[in-house]
């Protein structure tokens, strides 16, 4: 008989976006796997897969309702017993915290996912106390946790989380044959490009900053913004697109064709992410990156060879680094991109993510015998 995995995740998105190689792989793998995600309209897509989805219904991604989250995992009790799975993924917060509790409860062998700290475990105060409470109930039988960076293994170590069991993969890695390097752009105008939610922690306040700092000294540079803006900053935003500071196209599905276009991918966040996702896409389309010094950026980012690296939270840390990329021939821009894709080749290959949960499948079923 097949195996069963069942998956536990937040959101729809992020599963297509960046784990659906991995769910191909299971099911290539001869796996029989189900899926538990919010409601979407976009759910027919995982099922194409070869998946089975289950909708949750109480999984706020936000929120601290403690009513709704033991209602949360009174549910995965009760999904765990219709499917009766050999072994359970996790990712994200809420699934991994009580998809984790409720597979221990279940007695069923369970991998865990860090997919970042987020906000509740970023910032010293009596929410990170909860959540780490919460998170070393969750993961006291893991069969094993995956962290995307050394700095959020480190806070899981320092508070002793079933250190036992920690592994380091490289994020959701980059899918290499989507993201192919395009050629170079070699005419005069440098286009820089923002790619995220239009948020603070994101660092849209710097890239702000930086384009006014910009848009009177050199007519040859454009500032370009693709996500949606989840902050009030609709009507700041409106004013810089009108004087011609910035050019925002929205949020758009496919961001290939933007990449292909701009000379430079500029990351600004503070946000607590795992690793960012589109950091290594824009590396492996062959583009340099701009970006903080800050784990699940940094590790993917080699300083002065495929991008420039500044402090969080410096506006004029960034403004540096677009002068020193400015101070470049193309010829010398080029070569970073092509240096970020060697990078993305050598150690950010999805496949390697994708032999990372195999093994640790494996590894889980065999002690479950």
């Amino acid at each position: 008989m097949s195996k069963k995995i069942l998956l536990l995740a937040n959101n729809c998105t992020g599963l297509l976006s960046f784990r659906k190689e991995v769910l191909e792989a299971f099911v290539k793998n001869g796996y029989e796997v189900t899926v538990s995600i919010p409601a979407d309209s976009r759910i027919p897509e995982v099922e194409a897969i070869g998946c089975r989805v289950i909708p949750v219904k109480n999984l706020s991604r936000r929120g601290t309702n403690f009513i709704k989250d033991i209602a949360l995992l009174r549910e995965y009790l009760t999904l765990i017993k219709s499917v009766k799975p050999d072994v359970i993924l996790t990712y994200t917060i809420k699934p991994n915290v009580y998809g984790g509790l409720a597979a221990s409860l279940a007695d069923i062998p369970y991998i865990v996912n860090i997919t970042g700290l987020g906000t509740a475990l970023e910032y010293p105060g009596i929410l990170q106390k909860i959540t780490t409470a919460l998170y070393r109930i969750g993961m006291r039988k893991a069969n094993c946790i995956f962290f995307q960076n050394e700095g959020n293994r480190e806070f899981f170590e320092s508070r002793n989380i079933r250190n036992e069991v920690h592994r380091l993969i490289p994020g959701s890695g980059v899918n290499l044959s989507k993201f192919e390097v395009g050629n170079y752009p070699e005419d005069e105008t440098v286009r820089f490009i923002f790619i995220s939610r239009l948020m603070k922690p994101k660092g849209i306040e710097e890239y702000f900053t930086a384009a006014k700092h910009f848009r009177n000294l050199r007519k040859d540079v454009e500032f370009h913004i693709l996500g949606s803006a989840e902050d009030d900053y609709t009507l700041e935003l409106e004013q810089l697109q009108n004087d011609g500071t910035v050019i925002y196209h929205g949020q758009q599905k496919d961001v290939r064709p933007y990449i292909r276009q701009s000379h430079c991918l500029i990351h600004p966040t503070y946000y607590p992410e795992g690793m960012s996702n589109v950091i290594l896409e824009a590396s492996a389309s062959g583009r340099p990156v701009i970006t903080t010094r800050r784990h699940g950026c940094m590790e993917a980012v080699d300083d002065g060879s495929t991008g420039f690296l500044f402090n969080e939270r410096d506006t004029s840390g960034l403004i540096s680094c677009i002068e020193r990329f400015l101070s470049l021939s193309n010829t010398e821009k080029a070569q970073m991109g092509i240096n970020a894709r060697r990078k993305m080749e050598k150690e950010f290959d999805r496949n390697i993510v994708i032999a990372s949960y195999i093994d640790a499948i494996n590894n889980a079923l065999r002690t479950k015998r």
